[in-house]
């Protein structure tokens, strides 16, 4: 079932016009939606992994503790939903995208696409090249706070210029593809690049 939760006065200003996507309005809230029930973790020392396979020379695998010791990036930025809600100036802490390549052993040259694997069999397809943005960021942190439960604690992808559909919760996986592969909302209809200033929100 997928999930909305949202309350308070929306805004518009008109003034915003040139950072909003046609067909959305502008909310200070931050609504909830998601696919499936919100995972609840007891122990993240021994419960949570993110793996990282495919397309790269050595898979990986980093357990909690090692994850949060990379260094740390903070992006800032506006995020557009599918729904029609747009949030500005949204501040994200975490590991940056390319950063984490800088760590891991060299891509092969077949990479090319990005798909996140999350709780629930959930998955998002995005375009290596997308991931390459400065702003990519796998984000544990919003707003100088620990992600809640309910935005994807503990870690989330942040895919810049897609539909927040794209920035997946709850990530447990990334698989490196050469070529690509629908993640969950693509196979019900989605659109598969989610440019929000084009309105792609469906396929054709």
């Amino acid at each position: 079932m997928f999930r909305s939760q949202s309350s308070g006065r929306d805004r518009l200003d008109p003034t915003l016009a040139e950072r909003v996507p046609p067909g959305q309005y502008v909310t200070e809230k931050f609504p909830v939606l998601h696919y499936g029930d919100v995972p609840r973790y007891r122990d993240l020392a021994t419960t949570w992994d993110l793996r990282i396979w495919g397309e790269i020379t050595a898979p990986h695998r980093f357990d909690f503790a090692e994850f949060r010791a990379l260094p740390t990036t903070t992006v800032v930025t506006d995020i557009h939903c599918v729904t029609r809600w747009s949030k500005l100036d949204t501040r994200w802490e975490g590991v940056s995208f390319r950063g984490l390549l800088d760590i891991l052993a060299p891509l092969k040259p077949t990479a090319q696409y990005v798909l996140f694997h999350c709780e629930q069999g959930y998955t998002a397809n995005v375009p290596l090249s997308v991931m390459l943005d400065p702003g990519a960021l796998l984000a544990y942190r919003f707003e100088g706070a620990e992600l809640t439960p309910e935005h994807g604690y503990p870690l989330r992808s942040l895919v810049p210029g897609k539909y927040f559909w794209k920035s997946a919760k709850w990530l447990r996986g990334i698989e490196f593809l050469s070529e690509d592969r629908l993640g969950f909302w693509e196979r019900y209809g989605y659109h598969n690049d989610a440019d929000p200033w084009r309105e792609e929100r469906y396929a054709d």
